[in-house]
């Protein structure tokens, strides 16, 4: 028997016989679930594409070309930034209007039933309504209109403004700093609410100067979908996924082969010519290589009669052992 078949064969031993007896291996069609998107660390729940991440988050986190995206029933948005002690993500509207470029916007929304609820330090503001808006409706209390007053006096100094077709300084009887929360029902809907654009400041860093007004939606996710089986699965060098078909856990390895568990003993790659390395994470944690230098085997302990009846007998220890390989 050839080299080359002899250690093909002892290579589907060591990957097979002690996976199958130890940890299932599954299915999970996906690409190759990555740490990053673009400069973002990516980090469970979310993931890079289908099959990474929790499922509960997959068709709303997204890496399209190195950039993170947030999608919703309104539209695609970039993630600009996350940070993960706090449950929060930073998302940016390219139709949302600022101090230095007001355009007319599309609506934002969450869906239902979605991981995500709006940060509590957003304020949102609408621009340019009609005077008939029902944010406007003397029965409702819809707008700030104490300190929300101050903030649509700042936006409506800034130069931005005739994007909308207002001039500067324009009376601020058209703007409302809106409770998106408390008005679920309309929403951030501009043509229901009959407005032009809107705006979401997260930070005033001067309330003096709207220029320096931090503009972006503020968005907190559950984070109730951490798992001791997540955590073992990082522990081991893996990354938490699921399944396609059942949406149930996976943790998906470096080398691709996926497993219900962790990646330990998961690893392996050709070192060389004519020795096998396989990297075997313990179960202390560590991890170590095992090098398997074929040329110390004996001659006869070479034969394919020896390696098929050491893979039908499916105890890669016993076959460590054995060989005096360790």
């Amino acid at each position: 028997m050839s080299l080359s078949l002899t250690i093909s064969l002892f290579l589907f031993f060591l990957q097979n016989s002690y996976a199958n007896a130890a940890l299932p291996i599954i299915s999970v069609n996906n690409t190759t679930c990555q740490t990053t998107c673009g400069t973002i660390p990516v980090k469970y729940p979310f993931g890079t594409g289908y099959g990474c991440g929790h499922p509960a988050f997959s068709s709303f986190i997204s890496c399209n070309h190195g950039t993170l995206l947030f999608s919703t029933r309104t539209g695609t948005y970039t993630i600009s930034s996350i940070d993960y002690p706090s449950n929060t993500i930073m998302v940016n509207d390219p139709f949302m209007s600022n101090c230095s470029s007001m355009q007319n916007s599309g609506s934002f929304g969450i869906d239902s039933g979605s991981p995500f609820s709006l940060g509590k330090e957003n304020i949102f503001v609408l621009l340019g309504c009609s005077t008939t808006s029902p944010v406007f409706d003397p029965k409702e209390d819809l707008c700030d209109t104490g300190s929300g007053t101050r903030v649509c006096r700042g936006l409506y100094s800034c130069k931005g403004v005739n994007g909308i077709g207002l001039p500067q300084h324009a009376p601020i009887n058209t703007c409302c700093v809106y409770d998106y929360e408390a008005n679920a029902g309309l929403g951030l809907d501009l043509p229901k609410l009959q407005c032009s654009s809107y705006a979401s400041v997260y930070e005033f860093v001067d309330q003096g100067d709207p220029m320096k007004w931090k503009f972006g939606i503020s968005l907190v996710y559950n984070y109730s979908y951490d798992t001791d089986d997540c955590r073992n699965c990082e522990d081991s060098g893996g990354l938490c996924g699921f399944q396609s078909l059942d949406k149930s856990f996976a943790c998906i390895c470096r080398n691709g082969v996926n497993t219900t568990t962790n990646c330990f003993a998961r690893g392996y790659a050709w070192s060389g010519t004519t020795a096998l390395k396989v990297q075997t994470m313990l179960a202390i944690g560590d991890i170590k290589d095992v090098k398997f230098k074929w040329n110390r085997l004996p001659i006869a302990e070479k034969s394919e009669e020896h390696v098929r009846e050491k893979i039908n007998e499916s105890h890669m220890n016993n076959f460590i052992m054995d060989n005096g390989m360790k």
